[in-house]
Parts: structure tokens; C-alpha cells; sequence
């Protein structure tokens, strides 16, 4: 069972689809989704919609990161594929996954999961999400519950 509204938020280190080391403590407003596997038909939806609501989420300063087992190649080709320009962060050894407590699947993958993060604590917690919608859906939700706010 993933971790729940209330906990405190895991530090977490993993690279991006550049390479790049990221270190997450989660005080400022930051959304994470795990999802199964890049270039694949839900997860491109998912990705796809978080790209496009990117903007909104900058303007209420939110930080989103997608992550997955897959490796930084791969989110790398992914990235390039879907014009994505948000970090996603490899997770092959399942290190970020377990610090959320995220079950993997009998196939290897992550169970599709997101949480909104904010002052080092779990603001919200999504399982078994349907993709498509689910991106504005957050955004929407952490608008509503006053976690974030977009500037006049």
C-alpha cells in the first residue's frame, strides 16, 4: 500500500532522461506519477497530458516528475518522441518506488500512482488512475484544496 495523505514525504535521488542526478525532498508543491513503461498507449496518454498542462502547473508552481522502471535511454528516447520537457526519473532498481512505497506489478512494472507532495508531506495520494484526464484532474484538485494558487 502506497504511502498516504499525511506521511512524510521520502527523500529521493534518481537520474532523468538527461543523465542528470535529482535529489526530491518535496517542500515546495511537487506532483509524482509512477507509471508502467515509456511508449506505451496509457502511459504516452498520461505523459502527454502532463506535458500539456506544464504551463499551468509552472504558473502555480508545481514541479512534475514522472517515474518508471525503465532506464534513462529510454525515458531519454521517450522525452524526444513525445516532446516532453519535464523531468522523468529512471527508477529500474525500484529505489524511488519502494521510498513511496509503490507495489510493483507480477510483470516487473509500477502500479500506475501519483502523488501531490508539499511541505515535505503527502498532500494527496492517486491509485489506479485512469490516464487520460488524470493530469488536469491533480491540477484541479490541488486548485480546489487550496494547496496551490494561479496568479491573477
Amino acid at each position: 500500500m502506497p504511502l498516504e495523505e499525511g506521511d512524510d514525504a521520502p527523500t529521493v535521488t534518481a537520474r532523468n532522461q538527461d543523465g542528470d542526478e535529482r535529489t526530491l525532498a518535496f517542500d515546495e508543491p511537487t506532483v509524482v506519477y509512477f507509471y508502467p513503461k515509456d511508449d506505451t498507449p496509457g502511459c504516452t496518454i498520461e505523459a502527454n497530458q502532463f506535458q500539456r498542462e506544464r504551463e499551468t502547473y509552472r504558473e502555480a508552481g508545481v514541479d512534475v516528475y514522472g517515474v518508471s522502471v525503465d532506464d534513462v535511454d529510454s525515458h531519454e528516447d521517450f522525452c524526444e518522441q513525445e516532446g516532453l520537457e519535464f523531468d522523468l526519473l529512471a527508477d529500474p532498481d525500484g529505489d524511488v518506488a519502494d521510498a513511496f512505497d509503490v507495489d510493483l506489478l507480477d510483470s516487473g512494472v509500477t502500479a500506475r500512482t501519483t502523488f501531490m507532495l508539499a511541505d515535505g508531506e503527502v498532500q494527496a495520494v492517486y491509485e489506479s488512475v485512469d490516464p487520460d484526464g488524470h493530469a488536469r484532474d491533480v491540477l484541479m484538485d490541488a486548485l480546489e484544496d487550496g494547496l496551490v494558487t494561479l496568479p491573477e
